[in-house]
């Protein structure tokens, strides 16, 4: 299935119900089928041809979400663009991935203006909700389409995702049809969906909320698209709207259940409320869980693998009386049901439930590649199997436990976060000879990058300058939260920086560095 199938599936049973709902508008089903049809056709009439990348650049909003469906069934390769990223970034990722035609909100028309100069291939630049010199008005865009457009290539390539990288150059994940398809199943056959659910899109729809949109569509349910992840929005609009179905990440779970709202909210009408991006406290799992009721379902995946690799569906959290089980609660769940995964050491032999591994997996849920990279597709690839590059082992009843990743990326806030870009970007500044970046637990975001920065001898900087010359370089939520200005690091006799002495100087400053690591 192309990814505007699912909303012609909805439409054929829900036609005059509500789609996509905003504030207290709403689309139906109709209406945004029509829509697509009009954003297809306009694209054709701009010259994209099938298999073209045509990128979205907005926050969460009901006509950006629909022009996704117009690029599909124009036959064209949406682009998710994440508008948290600053221009050099986004501008790497869609030069890359050789971006025709750029769909932006007003509001990053800065950004815009930073980035399309200097994209080859971009043709066509469309404002969707105000004006830039240089784009399309959106009513022009619309006008200029002709003849309907539905092309029909449900094998080929339905979005290209950007992912950094540990050495800092983002790489494009290439994600078919075929791919979506089988997340969209797995969802269904795995979780507690139920007639005309309500899902509560508060991520970003470049992530994972806007993946989970698509078994929504297949059952005609209605999309209600929060604008803000405000956690009084959240418990705001789940019983306006009846919400049955919501995706947070841990972070927000967490300043979830320390709204002083939340047990005068009524929840009753959620089914299934999935936690995912990084790992979760069993004891706030166990929290949400009493306090929201036995409706929490975790998902493990990774961009590479979209969201099923394992599963954790509520009634598997607790006991036949519903009391939470510790063991599972600490647990990413089974492997999905159209998923093998196995544990393998680093030299690719299979390891037996207890014993630690590289997390690997065979699935048609797994990427084609990565966009124009083979040497990174084939260091992702081993023997058929698709190495994830986390660490984990099974226990004897089949659950997964993650353990942790293979190299230097940690999540905060759900985010992936790469030191080695951080490094790099602090290294830009005049004043810095040499930097590192630790990650440290942090109470609410999971994990925070700590750098330890050494200038250029006789020069100086301070934590503050660092701060603010790389919130104008990098995303605010790769910026480290602390920054230690010495005049020395120690190094190793390779002359790299010696990150085990500066977990042990962190330590020795009685820093929890228990998950910290080099």
């Amino acid at each position: 299935m192309r990814l505007v199938d699912y909303l012609d599936k909805g439409i054929s049973v829900a036609a005059d119900q509500a789609c996509l709902t905003t504030g207290e508008e709403s689309l139906t089903y109709r209406e945004v089928g029509d829509l697509s049809g009009r954003i297809a056709s306009a694209l054709a009439a701009r010259g994209v041809e099938p298999g073209a990348s045509v990128a979205i650049l907005s926050a969460n909003d009901p006509v950006a979400f629909a022009a996704v469906f117009g690029v599909s069934r124009a036959g064209a390769v949406w682009c998710p663009v994440n508008p948290r990223n600053e221009a050099a970034e986004n501008r790497e990722l869609l030069e890359r991935f050789d971006c025709e035609v750029l769909i932006h909100q007003a509001a990053f028309t800065g950004l815009v203006d930073a980035i399309a100069p200097d994209l080859p291939a971009l043709h066509t630049v469309v404002c969707l909700d105000g004006e830039r010199d240089g784009s399309l008005g959106w009513s022009d865009f619309l006008a200029g389409g002709g003849r309907p457009v539905d092309r029909h290539e449900p094998d080929d390539v339905a979005m290209i995702v950007g992912t950094g990288g540990t050495t800092g150059r983002p790489k494009g994940v290439v994600l078919t049809h075929q791919n979506l398809e089988t997340m969209t199943a797995l969802t269904l056959m795995g979780y507690p969906i139920g007639e005309r659910p309500v899902y509560l899109a508060v991520a970003p729809l470049t992530h994972a909320a806007g993946v989970l949109c698509f078994p929504m569509l297949v059952s005609g349910g209605e999309i209600v698209i929060a604008r803000t992840p405000a956690v009084d929005a959240i418990l705001d609009l789940v019983p306006r709207h009846g919400v049955t179905h919501l995706f947070l990440p841990p972070t927000l779970v967490y300043m979830l259940l320390d709204a002083p709202a939340l047990d005068s909210t009524d929840l009753s009408s959620l089914r299934c409320f999935w936690y995912g991006a990084a790992p979760m406290s069993v004891a706030r799992l166990t929290e949400a869980i009493e306090r929201v009721g036995p409706v929490m379902a975790q998902l493990f995946g990774q961009t590479e693998a979209p969201m099923m690799l394992t599963m954790l569906p509520p009634d598997e959290h607790v006991d036949e009386d519903g009391v939470p089980i510790p063991s599972r609660l600490s647990s990413a769940g089974r492997a999905a049901p159209l998923v093998t995964l196995a544990i393998v050491d680093e030299h690719g032999s299979h390891q037996p439930p207890g014993e630690r591994g590289e997390i690997v997996v065979r699935s048609s849920l797994v990427m084609r590649g990565y966009y124009r990279d083979p040497e990174a597709t084939a260091t992702a690839t081993l023997d058929g199997w698709h190495r994830t590059g986390d660490i984990g082992y099974r226990r004897a009843d089949g659950n997964l436990v993650f353990v942790g990743r293979i190299k230097e990326m940690f999540k905060s806030g759900g985010y992936n976060v790469y030191p080695m870009e951080i490094e790099q970007a602090i290294a830009e500044h005049p004043a810095v000879l040499l930097a590192a970046v630790l990650p440290v637990p942090h109470p609410m975001y999971q994990e925070v990058g700590h750098a330890f920065v050494m200038p250029h001898p006789g020069e100086s900087v301070s934590a503050d300058e660092l701060r603010t010359f790389l919130k104008q370089r990098i995303a605010n939520y790769k910026v480290p939260k602390d920054f230690d200005v010495e005049q020395a690091l120690p190094l190793l006799p390779n002359g790299k920086i010696d990150k085990q002495a500066l977990v042990a100087r962190l330590a020795a400053r009685s820093i929890d560095t228990s998950e910290a690591r080099p």
